[in-house]
C-alpha cells in the first residue's frame, strides 16, 4: 500500500491474533510467568521490528522466544541469545551499547534494523509453516519500507527460509536456491541486497562452539564490507 509506514507495521504485529496457537502459548506464558521474572509484567503480544529505518543492514530472526521477547516486547531481548547477538552486533559498531536487557535501557542501532520470520513466540521455539506464512507479509512490508536496505542477516535455517520467501516477493525476483550455511550468501540481483546466512545465536549453537562471537562479528565485517 502507498501510504504504508513501519509504525503501522509494528501497530499491526502487536495486535496481531491470526495464529490461534500462538497467541494461546504466548499469553499463557505471559500470564504463567518464569519463577525469576515472577514480579515482572510480561508483553505477551506480537513483537514488532526495531532498529534504524535507514538501515542498510536488516537481521532477521526465528521468533520471539518465550521469556525473553515474548516478555519484555523488544526483539533480541533479556535473554542468552540477545545477550550474544547484542554483543557481537555492538563489537561491529551496530549497537550503541553491548547489552539488551529490556525496553527502555539505552540500546540504540546504527545502521541496522533487527526483526523476524514470525512474531510471536512459539512452543518449544518451533513455528508450523502456516504460522510462518501468516507472519511473512509483515516482514516483506517491512523490507519494502526499509529502502536503504543492501543486506539481510537470516539468523538460523528457518530464519534463511523466512527470509528469502519474504524477499523473492518484496523485490519481485525469483527465490534463491542458496543452501543455508553459515557464511552463505543470496544475491536477489543486480542493484537488490544480498541475503547472508548466520548460525542462529542460541545457547545450543553458542556453548558448543557451534557459532563463536568472532565468527559473528567477523561476518557482520564481511557484509559491510560488501555495501560500503
Amino acid at each position: 500500500m502507498a501510504d504504508d509506514t513501519l509504525t503501522r507495521v509494528r501497530d499491526e504485529v502487536v495486535a496481531c491474533r491470526l495464529c490461534p496457537r500462538l497467541v494461546t502459548y504466548r499469553e499463557r506464558v505471559a500470564k504463567e510467568r518464569k519463577r525469576e521474572f515472577r514480579d515482572e509484567t510480561y508483553w505477551g503480544r506480537g513483537v514488532p521490528g526495531f532498529g534504524d529505518p535507514n538501515a542498510r543492514l536488516v537481521g532477521v530472526g526465528l521468533a520471539p522466544a518465550a521469556h525473553g521477547s515474548n516478555r519484555t516486547g523488544r526483539m533480541f531481548t533479556g535473554d542468552r541469545s540477545a545477550a550474544f547477538l547484542v554483543r557481537a552486533l555492538y563489537d561491529a559498531g551496530y549497537a550503541s551499547q553491548p547489552t539488551s536487557t529490556r525496553r527502555g535501557d539505552g540500546l540504540s542501532y546504527r545502521d541496522f534494523f533487527l526483526t523476524a520470520g514470525v512474531r510471536c513466540a512459539p512452543p518449544d521455539n518451533r513455528p508450523r509453516p502456516d504460522e510462518r506464512d501468516h507472519c511473512r507479509p509483515y516482514l516483506e512490508r517491512e523490507m519494502r519500507l526499509l529502502a536503504n536496505a543492501r543486506a539481510f542477516l537470516a539468523l538460523g535455517g528457518f530464519a534463511w527460509d523466512a527470509t528469502l520467501d519474504a524477499a523473492a516477493r518484496a523485490y519481485e525476483v525469483p527465490r534463491p536456491g542458496v543452501p543455508f550455511a553459515h557464511g552463505a550468501a543470496a544475491p536477489l540481483g543486480p542493484g537488490k541486497p544480498i541475503v547472508w546466512a548466520s548460525y542462529h545465536p542460541s545457547p545450543q549453537n553458542t556453548n558448543t562452539g557451534k557459532l563463536t562471537r568472532p565468527m559473528l562479528v567477523d561476518l557482520l565485517a564481511r557484509i559491510r564490507a560488501s555495501y560500503d
